[in-house]
């Protein structure tokens, strides 16, 4: 179910118990599965805790790129064999339903750039030493799940024109506020990594009555809960 080698050891059954970084922007996405493994935060950023015989850190970064990479910067470690990105998406694509649950495996910094009147020229065309297209070097395989296109925006779409000219520039799949700043910090301490993503709406012009925020979020920790069971 996880592949072969998908932490670079032998199948499942034989793996050593891990330290575990699982990484969330909101407590809220990852409240199922803190309330099964008895986890009290006690509202702090970084929180250690066992379950089923690993040592995992949970990390709450709040929303957005920036405050994701600074909280990694500073927590993310080669303690780690492995960290976990774990949240709720909006989906570009109508055959990802909402609550399906995907792996991320690259994404972008896809505001990051200049515009030139009508045209967007992103920062990789710029020849300005940062990131803009990130893929993950050292994957944790699921291959009974999806692996999809991320885009990481600082605001999400929720305009007809502007998703239509957005999606003429990048063919992605999904959207976060964070996803691209995880895979990029995990590349640079070589981290094996899985970016795990609920849908919970289509990426449309803006209507929350359509919105299905609980049920993305009960299908991410019942998988969650799963691969941190069987790991």
């Amino acid at each position: 179910k996880f592949g072969v080698n998908t932490i670079g050891v032998e199948p499942a059954a034989n793996i050593a118990k891990m330290n575990i970084l699982l990484v969330s922007a909101t407590k809220q996405e990852i409240a199922p599965f803190l309330e099964k493994m008895g986890a009290e935060t006690g509202g702090s950023a970084l929180s250690s805790h066992a379950y089923k015989g690993h040592t995992i850190d949970i990390l709450i970064t709040g929303v957005g790129a920036a405050q994701t990479a600074w909280y990694l910067g500073k927590h993310l470690n080669n303690k780690h064999q492995l960290a976990i990105n774990a949240g709720i998406c909006g989906s570009f694509d109508q055959h990802l339903k909402p609550g399906e649950v995907v792996q991320v495996t690259e994404d972008y910094f896809a505001d990051l750039g200049a515009e030139d009147d009508e045209k967007f020229i992103s920062v990789s065309e710029l020849n300005l030493p940062a990131a803009y297209y990130v893929k993950n070097e050292n994957p944790f395989v699921i291959e009974s799940i999806k692996q999809v296109r991320g885009v990481t925006v600082n605001t999400t779409h929720g305009n007809e024109k502007s998703i239509q000219k957005f999606t003429s520039r990048i063919k992605a799949d999904v959207e976060s506020m964070e996803g691209a700043a995880f895979l990029w910090a995990c590349n640079q301490e070589k981290v094996k990594c899985l970016q795990l993503r609920a849908i919970s709406n289509y990426v449309e012009k803006r209507d929350r009555n359509k919105w299905k925020i609980p049920e993305a979020i009960a299908a991410l920790n019942e998988k969650l809960t799963e691969i941190l069971s069987e790991i």
